[in-house]
């Protein structure tokens, strides 16, 4: 999963890629090498943690989400202006965090507006798209191939953008979603709002008025933040970081908060694989089906699946081994179209 910052320059995304990633990258601009700053942060899961001292595995491999801090314009006029290389930074990322300053400007030469902010990015978003759509619609008219399907979709993609509503607004069934692939386009990825606050309204949580800009838009998740607090507090020590929490009035990190917020915003979970060499987080989209969830470990394992040996994480703890899940009747062979549950502890059987 790769999550892109993104927001307008001075929102403090750089600060807020330190405290999600506790890394160091440098604040107040974007650096002499004008290239976006790169990070990993390991997905917490006990289950992970639990089986590991089960089978005294060798390694324990936890989920893990990719942050791109991505410059951001810099609003004149009302008009931010995606140029080529942050429209090209933001494609290439799965969903979008999008960071709102709450807090003073330093230098006061604006106040802080969190719902204007929220209408004028998506609007950047939302032009950024129609100028591909309508690029597109151009060239199908030239395709003598082209169908009716498709033009009708890139129409109503036009007629939505022309309106000034994002594309996430609107349905799309698989098929469409096909034909969309790869354009991705920025108004229908997946977005969240982080409110950058001030460390006194860090325990407020997210105004209403931010809230309903938000969700006036179809943007579900807001999450509110002390960004300079937090980046301090991610460059403690773990065991140092919970008092400081506990000032601020928090029981969780930045980090933890935001995974929450992000795989449901993605509709993640993942199942688990167990032994003495590896325990290993997968991460996948809920819906999925056993066979397409084996691609995740290996393509081979996906092309040629047999079946799937599952035990849910719970049962696996009441019995605590395989061979007495197995003599419980709690063991299950799957076939191919069984739909993963979170947690389900999986082998695969394969032939190619």
């Amino acid at each position: 999963m790769k999550v892109g910052i993104v927001g307008f320059a001075g929102a403090g995304k750089t600060t807020v890629f330190n405290a999600l990633t506790g890394l160091t990258a440098e604040v107040g601009g974007y650096g002499a090498k004008d290239r976006p700053n790169l990070g990993n942060i390991k997905v917490p899961d006990a289950r992970v943690d639990t089986l590991g001292n089960i089978y005294r595995t060798k390694k324990r491999t936890y989920a893990e989400v990719a942050f791109v801090d991505v410059a951001g314009p810099t609003e004149q006029g009302g008009s931010a202006g995606l140029d080529a290389k942050l429209v090209a930074a933001m494609r290439d990322v799965d969903a979008l965090a999008h960071v709102v300053r709450a807090f003073p400007d330093p230098l006061g030469t604006r106040p802080s507006d969190p719902s204007a902010d929220i209408a004028a990015f998506d609007a950047e978003l939302i032009l950024s798209d129609l100028i591909q759509v309508e690029n597109r619609l151009t060239r199908l008219k030239k395709e003598p191939k082209a169908t009716p399907r498709e033009r009708d979709l890139f129409e109503r993609c036009k007629a939505a953008l022309e309106a000034e509503q994002a594309l996430r607004t609107l349905d799309f069934d698989d098929e469409e979603r096909h034909l969309m692939t790869g354009f991705r386009f920025l108004s229908l990825k997946p977005q969240m709002i982080l409110l950058n606050v001030p460390e006194a309204d860090i325990s407020a949580g997210v105004p209403a008025s931010v809230q309903e800009a938000a969700q006036g838009r179809a943007i579900p998740t807001t999450v509110a933040m002390c960004g300079q607090a937090e980046m301090d507090i991610a460059q403690l020590a773990p065991e140092e970081q919970g008092d400081f929490l506990r000032d601020l009035g928090l029981t969780a990190p930045a980090r933890d908060r935001f995974i929450v917020a992000a795989y449901g915003l993605l509709d993640l979970m993942s199942f688990l694989t167990a032994g003495e060499d590896e325990c290993r987080a997968w991460p996948i989209q809920r819906g999925t089906k056993a066979q397409r969830a084996a691609g995740k470990i290996h393509s081979d394992i996906e092309r040629g699946f047999i079946r799937a040996e599952v035990i849910a994480y719970a049962d696996f703890i009441t019995y605590g081994s395989e061979s007495k899940c197995k003599e419980a009747g709690k063991l299950r062979l799957e076939g191919k179209d069984y739909v993963v549950q979170d947690g389900d502890i999986i082998h695969f059987r394969f032939n190619v």
